[in-house]
C-alpha cells in the first residue's frame, strides 16, 4: 500500500500544463505514493492522451462516465485513494520537488496535527508569494474570516476524513476547500511549512475568478458560521486586524466587487492581486 495518495482532478486542462503538473509530481524526492488522476471532461480526449503517454505505474487513471462536478469528484479521489496520507494538488500547479517528503516527515514526526501545507508561489500574471500563518491557533484565528490553508498544498490523514464522515460539499462550491477545513477545525490540528511549496499558476480563468460571484457568497457564508461557532478566535481576529491590517472596499454600482485593500493588497475583483502597498 501507497503511504501517500495524490488526488488531482482534471476538467478541460490545457495540455501543457497538465503535463508540467503530472511531471512535478513524478520528479518527487518522495516516491512511494500512488498519482490519482480523475478526468471529469470525459469528452476531452487530448487529455486521455497526455495521461496515457506517461509509463509510470503509480499513475492510476479515471474517467468520469458524465461531468459530476468538482466536489463529487474530489470525494470519488478519496473514497479511491489507498495512502494514509492524502496530498491535494490542482491540475494546472507546480509541486516543488521536496514537497510530499516535507509533509509525510512533518506528519509522521506530529501524530496531533491533521493537516499540513506552505506557502505558493504565484506566477502567470502575478509573482507573489502567498505566506500563510505557521501554526494551529495563528490559523484558526484567521481561518474565521479567510481561508489560511492552500488547498492546492495540502496534505491530510485520510483517517481524519473518514472517522468524522466529514467530506467535500458541493453546496459551497467553488468554495469546498474553505468549508472543508471549517469542518476539520472540529477535530483536528493544522500547520503551516515556512516554505514554498506549490507554483500556483494564476490567471483569470482561474475557477475562483470566473465564478466570483458564488465563491464570495459561499466564502462569507462559511466565515460567518465560523465566527458566531468560534468568538473567541472572532475577538483575536479583529483585534489583530486592528492593528495590522487595513481593509477598503470599492463597489461597481454599488454591489460588485470592484478594488478591496486586504493585508496591504490591492484586489482587483477581490481575487486578482494587482500590487503590494507600502505605507509610511
Amino acid at each position: 500500500m501507497p503511504r501517500v495518495s495524490v488526488l488531482t482532478p482534471i476538467y478541460n486542462t490545457n495540455p501543457a500544463h497538465l503535463r508540467q503538473c503530472i511531471e512535478s509530481i513524478l520528479n518527487q524526492t518522495f516516491t512511494d505514493f500512488e498519482f490519482l488522476i480523475l478526468n471529469d471532461s470525459p469528452e476531452n480526449t487530448e487529455l486521455d492522451k497526455v495521461v496515457k503517454s506517461y509509463d509510470d505505474a503509480r499513475i492510476k487513471y479515471i474517467r468520469n462516465e458524465q461531468n459530476i462536478g468538482i466536489s463529487a469528484s474530489r470525494n470519488k479521489l478519496i473514497q479511491m485513494a489507498r495512502g494514509e496520507y492524502l496530498a491535494i494538488f490542482d491540475h494546472d500547479d507546480i509541486s516543488v520537488p521536496t514537497r510530499l517528503a516535507r509533509q509525510v516527515e512533518y506528519l509522521d514526526t506530529h501524530p496531533d496535527i491533521g493537516v499540513v501545507s506552505g506557502w505558493l508561489k504565484y506566477f502567470g500574471v502575478d509573482n507573489s508569494i502567498w505566506k500563510t500563518s505557521e501554526h494551529d491557533t495563528d490559523i484558526r484565528i484567521h481561518m474565521v474570516q479567510d481561508c489560511s490553508i492552500a488547498h492546492t498544498a495540502a496534505m491530510l490523514r485520510k483517517s481524519i476524513l473518514v472517522d468524522n464522515d466529514i467530506q467535500y460539499e458541493e453546496f459551497y462550491s467553488p468554495a469546498e476547500d474553505y468549508r472543508l477545513w471549517a469542518r476539520l477545525m472540529a477535530v483536528t490540528k493544522f500547520y503551516n511549512i515556512q516554505d514554498i511549496l506549490v507554483y500556483y499558476r494564476w490567471n483569470q480563468n482561474n475557477t475562483s475568478c470566473t465564478q466570483n460571484t458564488r465563491r464570495l457568497c459561499a466564502w462569507r457564508a462559511i466565515s460567518m458560521e465560523l465566527q458566531n461557532q468560534y468568538p473567541a478566535y472572532t475577538r483575536a481576529m479583529l483585534h489583530t486586524d486592528k492593528l495590522n491590517t487595513t481593509v477598503f472596499r470599492l463597489r461597481l454600482f454599488g454591489f460588485v466587487p470592484l478594488i478591496k485593500i486586504k493585508n496591504n493588497w490591492m484586489l482587483l475583483f477581490d481575487c486578482i492581486p494587482l500590487f503590494k502597498l507600502k505605507w509610511n
